[in-house]
């Protein structure tokens, strides 16, 4: 069951994707250029690459057609490099919603369809 929760707009700044997470507690989500809903997370990654070991990139998540399930993902490439995990994340937690939209439909444009459903790939060795 759902719960609203009222937002806090002193938790941050709506408009960047860290901001938006903090003031309505729940991530952004689009609607991409292909008319399916989106959520965005943003994960980081050890790269082990000196002086900045830590790069960040968003993920989004593509969620079913009226269904409360995730039917597939999107990533950007590295949007950020940074020295310590939590600065990456707080550096693209600082992206504009509408830069991280525009990724989005950037992803889109360049996705291919797998050429197999997943549940037959599944089925390989």
């Amino acid at each position: 069951m759902g719960r609203f929760l009222p937002p806090d707009p002193s938790a941050g700044d709506p408009n960047t994707i860290g901001g938006y997470r903090a003031v309505h507690a729940r991530p952004a989500a689009f609607e991409g250029k292909d008319g399916v809903s989106y959520s965005v997370e943003i994960v980081v990654d050890d790269t082990g690459e000196a002086p900045r070991p830590y790069s960040a990139y968003l993920l989004f998540v593509r969620w079913g057609y009226g269904d409360p399930v995730a039917a597939g993902h999107l990533e950007t490439p590295y949007v950020v490099r940074a020295a310590t995990e939590g600065s990456a994340r707080d550096a693209a937690g600082a992206m504009l919603l509408s830069d991280a939209r525009r990724l989005l439909d950037q992803c889109i444009a360049n996705d291919e369809p797998p050429a197999r459903p997943w549940y037959e790939a599944m089925q390989d060795d």
